[in-house]
């Protein structure tokens, strides 16, 4: 009968002890409840507590991801627009993500999708795709003013994804057709102009030194003979050259001729012959 006793009361003792056993992982802390208040914070390894009497509550410390549903929004210019994100945020406190609000996940995810929609609204849509950074912001410290009576603290939000109406797409790309096409007129009217002045600068240089233009001309004909044209065409000042260039070959030709004798009259005059 007394072994019997001494079996129940061990057997007794090892589920008192098996109930009171709890493992409190490196990432989380324990809050203990004893008899409905707070009586303290436990941290990793293996704790004890009373059953029936104490509750531990394990909370996670590690940053959580929580995606953030795509939310039909009106920009501030009037455009729907569909807009998803993600927010990455943990508990610093875990008394208050305990007691301060009953399920903290579900609550940050409420508010930042509301919050998301506050801000994106008081936004254009020009703004809203280029100033990403800025409304990335603005939403996080939104949040964290919130959650911070919660002892959550939101570290980063981003928008994913920006969803547009097809007719505001083709809107966009025909205006970023029109402004590609603009500055390739602005780039070529550059262009020109300071062709136009490099070709200012070489006519003055053509004035200053007038053989410059035909060797200019002579090498243009060797460049045309490269691809073996069977018409050549000579430019009128390179035949005008010619001309005068066979003009000064006769003048220098005559001039080195030597002049022809006289004859000298008794007095040592020369003679003047006069014709018919």
């Amino acid at each position: 009968m007394n072994l019997w006793i001494i079996i129940a009361i061990a057997v007794a003792v090892l589920l008192l002890l098996v109930l009171s056993i709890r493992i409190v992982k490196q990432y989380e802390k324990g809050v203990q409840f004893r008899l409905g208040r707070v009586i303290g914070v436990r941290e990793p390894g293996l704790r004890l507590i009373i059953p029936a009497v104490d509750v531990l509550r394990r909370v996670s410390l590690r940053i959580v991801t929580m995606p953030i549903q795509s939310q039909g929004i009106i920009t501030r210019d009037n455009v729907s627009v569909d807009v998803s994100a993600v927010a990455y945020f943990r508990v610093v406190d875990a008394v208050k993500s305990v007691v301060a609000i009953e399920n903290v996940h579900a609550a940050i995810n409420q508010i930042a999708q509301t919050t998301l929609r506050k801000v994106i609204g008081q936004h254009t849509l020009d703004e809203t795709l280029s100033e990403t950074d800025a409304i990335n912001s603005d939403i996080r410290r939104i949040l964290d003013d919130t959650t911070t009576e919660w002892g959550v603290d939101v570290t980063l939000v981003e928008l994913r994804d920006i969803q547009l109406p097809e007719a505001m797409k083709r809107a966009m790309a025909k205006e970023a057709e029109a402004e590609r096409e603009k500055r390739g007129k602005i780039i070529n009217a550059e262009g020109e102009a300071l062709a136009a002045t490099k070709l200012g600068e070489a006519s003055d240089t053509m004035m200053a030194h007038p053989l410059s233009l035909q060797l200019r001309n002579l090498q243009s004909l060797v460049e045309i003979a490269v691809d073996h044209n069977s018409t050549v065409v000579f430019p009128a000042p390179l035949m005008s050259t010619i001309g005068e260039l066979g003009s000064f070959l006769a003048h220098e030709a005559a001039a080195a001729k030597p002049p022809m004798p006289q004859a000298a009259e008794p007095n040592g005059k020369p003679t003047v012959s006069v014709g018919p």
